[in-house]
């Protein structure tokens, strides 16, 4: 990857103070490459440009660490090429992680990404419709979709794969309403547990992460 690329990954982890290693770097450059390259053949993504991949697909998953708080185990629904969860597997490898999506050659990617990584990332073909039993999908400890950026579509379907005591989180622009989204997870059994707040340092772009809990 270019220069632009490691400006602009070392700029939004900086920025938004995450804990990422080393390790966690290797691992997300090699992604990006991977993501890049299989991009050429099978349309995974409309970001091409390096610098923006690291921003618009990396930081903006990478956000998500603090969120997680101590989950081991992680359910993306509607991931594409596995984007939050193989980033965050990236920089969390005891985290679990796995990736569902309608699109067989974008789970076929992560799969092969996974295995390439050494990353704990499993993908699933599945439509998620609430039904994670007839769906082969885990209920886990955190939940989140980046594809699904409605709060009254997302939180009614993803409280259905939380654990109890697990956190469904949302992935929000600039016009998150603490008070509505509040509302809507007491009308799903969650408790509302927090609104996180931050920018893309190079688009500027706003961003919220919405967090609630299954009680």
């Amino acid at each position: 990857m270019d220069r632009a690329f490691h400006e602009a990954l070392a700029l939004g982890i900086e920025r938004l103070r995450l804990p990422v290693d080393a390790t966690a770097l290797a691992l997300l450059e090699r992604y990006a490459d991977r993501l890049l390259a299989w991009n050429r053949k099978v349309n995974l993504t409309a970001i091409t440009d390096a610098a923006q991949v690291a921003e618009k697909h990396l930081v903006d998953s990478l956000a998500l660490l603090p969120a997680l708080g101590g989950a081991r185990t992680l359910l993306d629904v509607g991931s594409g090429a596995g984007i939050p969860g193989v980033p965050l597997a990236c920089a969390r490898r005891d985290l679990a992680v796995t990736c569902c999506d309608s699109v067989t050659k974008k789970i076929a990617f992560v799969k092969a990404v996974a295995v390439e990584l050494g990353v704990d990332v499993r993908g699933v073909v599945a439509r998620a419709e609430g039904k994670p039993e007839d769906e082969r999908l885990p209920r886990a400890e955190a939940v989140v979709s980046r594809a699904l950026a409605d709060p009254e579509r997302w939180v009614p379907l993803g409280a259905a794969y939380v654990a109890e005591g697990g956190l469904l989180l949302a992935m929000l622009g600039r016009d998150a309403d603490e008070a509505a989204l509040t509302a809507l997870g007491a009308a799903h059994g969650l408790a509302f547990a927090g609104l996180d707040r931050f920018e893309l340092p190079l688009s500027r772009s706003a961003r919220a992460i919405a967090r609630w809990r299954k009680q």
